[in-house]
């Protein structure tokens, strides 16, 4: 009864497997994409309406634009290797949130919150379009998913989306609110969240390069984020890759981010 147990989860994961766009790598996904969107919509409008949203002035006038455009660069890319359905159920929102804290995130299904704070780091619309690349590809990449699925087998016992909303939807909301991006945690999903911020450095590289922002200038972004960092924790306790990994592997990653800069054009 064991060994068959054993052969059906195997089979349940191998059956699970996705690709992740540009980089290939396999992921493991057991929550349906509608349930995700569903809970990410509703996460997204529980946040705005407890947050206030600046909808006018240069500012918020910046986020949307900047958003359209990596939009238009996903939506192009994924169109281009047949991937386009993908996308199929994306409802995409740019918001500008009042915070002083220097963050963003990008919920499943292109649900995009830009915090005030930020703006300083980011410094003009190229280092936006670093961030909005990076947030997005997050999302591009069912990192949510991913990181939803990672929670259901370690943290609710393996049970359902479905039973979990129903019962420890506390729980639940906690754990979609960190598989989204909104929150943090030191522990046993740790290792991923690494490995998913590296992803979306790259894939965030190639999305502001097609949509025509020079990516050579997301290192100055980065930079600017560590200087503006106290304490920041070593690697081993981070959800971020260290700031000395991260120049790395851009520098390795620019070439190939060049090229989808140099066939979209430069703004």
């Amino acid at each position: 009864m064991k060994d068959k147990l054993t052969l059906a989860v195997i089979a349940l994961l191998l059956l699970s497997c996705a690709k992740v766009p540009i980089t290939g790598r396999s992921q493991l996904n057991l929550v349906p994409e509608a349930k995700v969107l569903s809970l990410s919509h509703q996460q997204y409008d529980d946040f705005l309406q407890e947050h206030k949203v600046i909808k006018e002035g240069a500012q918020a006038a910046m986020v949307q634009r900047v958003g359209r455009g990596i939009q238009q660069a996903v939506e192009n890319y994924l169109g281009q290797q047949g991937m386009a359905d993908e996308l199929a159920a994306y409802d995409w929102q740019f918001n500008l949130v009042d915070s002083p804290e220097k963050n963003a995130f990008c919920m499943p299904g292109g649900k995009v919150v830009i915090y005030t704070g930020i703006l300083p780091l980011t410094a003009d619309e190229t280092g936006l379009a670093v961030v909005m690349g990076h947030e997005v590809a997050h999302a591009v990449a069912n990192h949510g998913s991913e990181r939803m699925s990672q929670g259901m087998l370690t943290k609710l016992g393996g049970m359902s989306l479905a039973v979990a909303m129903h019962e420890q939807p506390r729980e639940t909301k906690a754990l979609a609110l960190l598989a989204f991006g909104v929150g943090s945690q030191v522990g046993v999903l740790l290792p991923y969240s690494r490995l998913h911020e590296s992803e979306a450095d790259h894939l965030g590289l190639v999305f502001m390069a097609m949509a025509g922002y020079d990516p050579r200038q997301a290192p100055s972004f980065w930079q600017r984020m560590a200087a503006g960092k106290e304490g920041a924790p070593p690697e081993l306790l981070s959800t971020h890759p260290a700031d000395e990994t991260r120049m790395n592997e851009l520098e390795k990653l620019m070439p190939e981010a060049l090229k989808y800069y140099a066939a979209g054009g430069a703004k």
